[in-house]
This record gives structure tokens, sequence and C-alpha cells, in this order.
């Protein structure tokens, strides 16, 4: 028997304005290729059946929201349970895989998923939508020819100062731009500790809310960000998704 294939699914970078139609982020072909599928592997089936619904307003899903398969793959997700999660595909059934916010398997635990798939032979798919990570490196004016992304940083401030300065002098021996997240409560926290730690002049971008109406994109040499925050103007970004870049 054929397997099916594995096509990675764009998801929104967070909840739409009412006024803003799914189109503006999601591509007609993504969204035509999402309500052709009956089973999914997704981090929260709750609100991935919220997002089929967004896609059944434009493309009428090929089953009743209720009929469709969604099994979730989290942090929680042991490694043992992934073999099952390609059962559906074993069997020949397309399956698509959806993160919580953008695209799947960038800085989302469904890239074990997909490294097993091929591992099986599994013919996987990727598909075109926001990643907050490339859209934030767009935007933020520093090196787009050399750049990584950090994930999270230590949450106790003495470690977290230390990578923040091993993570600047990367930065500046390979003029590499660096990209971190935080938790959303704590992102003033971090742009203060940036501040702290890091060389007046090194250039950092706070880039919050991607592709919604409340986005906003600053890059500034950290002595400006300083003067700001003397000043109270700390961005509007609190619990809300934000990428931090720097370059030195």
């Amino acid at each position: 028997m054929q397997t099916g294939a594995l096509y990675l699914l764009p998801n929104t970078l967070g909840t739409a304005h009412p006024n803003q139609p799914l189109f503006d982020v999601i591509p007609v072909a993504v969204q035509k290729t999402t309500a052709q599928l009956g089973y999914f592997v997704a981090e929260n089936a709750k609100t991935t059946r919220a997002y089929l619904k967004l896609v059944n307003a434009n493309f009428a899903l090929a089953k009743p929201l209720q009929e469709i398969s969604i099994s979730e793959l989290n942090i929680n997700t042991k490694e043992s349970d992934l073999p099952a999660l390609l059962d559906p595909l074993l069997q020949g059934h397309d399956v698509g895989l959806i993160s919580e916010a953008g695209v799947p398997a960038v800085a989302d635990p469904g890239a074990n998923l997909v490294r097993l798939a091929h591992q099986h032979g599994i013919v996987v798919r990727p598909l075109v939508g926001p990643s907050s990570l490339l859209l934030s490196v767009m935007a933020s004016g520093l090196n787009g020819q050399s750049f990584a992304f950090n994930g999270y940083l230590p949450t106790d401030a003495g470690q977290r100062t230390k990578r923040l300065q091993e993570l600047e002098q990367r930065s500046r021996k390979d003029k590499q731009t660096q990209l971190f997240i935080e938790t959303p409560y704590r992102n003033a926290a971090l742009l203060e500790a940036m501040c702290a730690s890091c060389h007046p002049s090194t250039m950092v971008c706070v880039a919050t809310d991607l592709t919604l109406e409340t986005e906003s994109i600053q890059t500034w040499p950290v002595s400006h960000w300083k003067g700001l925050l003397a000043k109270g103007k700390m961005p509007d970004f609190n619990k809300k998704p934000t990428v931090f870049l720097f370059l030195a």
C-alpha cells in the first residue's frame, strides 16, 4: 500500500481581527489543501478545530468537523508515542501537521514527527505561510545573510546575562544576527536584561504580533532602548508573542 503524504500546514501567528480575512496570511492553495484533509496532528486539538472552522468558511471541509481526526503532538508527547501518529499515513491517508502559530516544525515539536516520517519513506510536503522568525529578520534591518535562532534564554537572571553576553560575542565575531523568544509575560524583563547586558551600540529589534493589526517592529541601538525605558516607554508587548533580535 502506498503511504500518504505529510503536509506541513501554516497557521496564523495569532488571533486575527474580525475584519482581517484569513486570505491575508494563509494562501488560497494552502487553505484548499487543508480543507481536503481528514487527519491532522496538532499541538492543541481545540484550537485546531477553531482554525478549521475559519478555513471552512472559505472552502468546505472534506468531512464534518466532528468526524475529522486530530491527534495531539506537543512538548508533553513522549518519543515512544510518535510512531502511532504515523499510522494514518502508513494506511495511505494524507495527514496535515499544524502548529499553534506559524509554520510547523520550526521552533515546534512537530520536527520530531517530520524526522520520523522521513525514516519511513513518507513524502513530506511543506506549504507556504507566515514564519515569525523569518518575518522578523526581514523587517529588522539586521543581517539577513547570517542569523541563528536560539529559542528561549535561561530564566535565571545570572545565567540569562551570561547567555546574552555569549551571543553578543558570537554576533560580533561572526556578524551574525541572533534571534530568541520569551514567554510573553516576561517580554519586559528580557528587554531590560538586554539593555543591561549588551553594548550600547548593539542593534536590538523587538517584533511583536507579526501579521496582526497590532503589529509593532522597532529596531534601535541599546543606548536608544535604554533612553526609552528610562522614560517609561516600554513597547506594547505585554503578553503578546514577540521575537527579539540583535546584531553587535
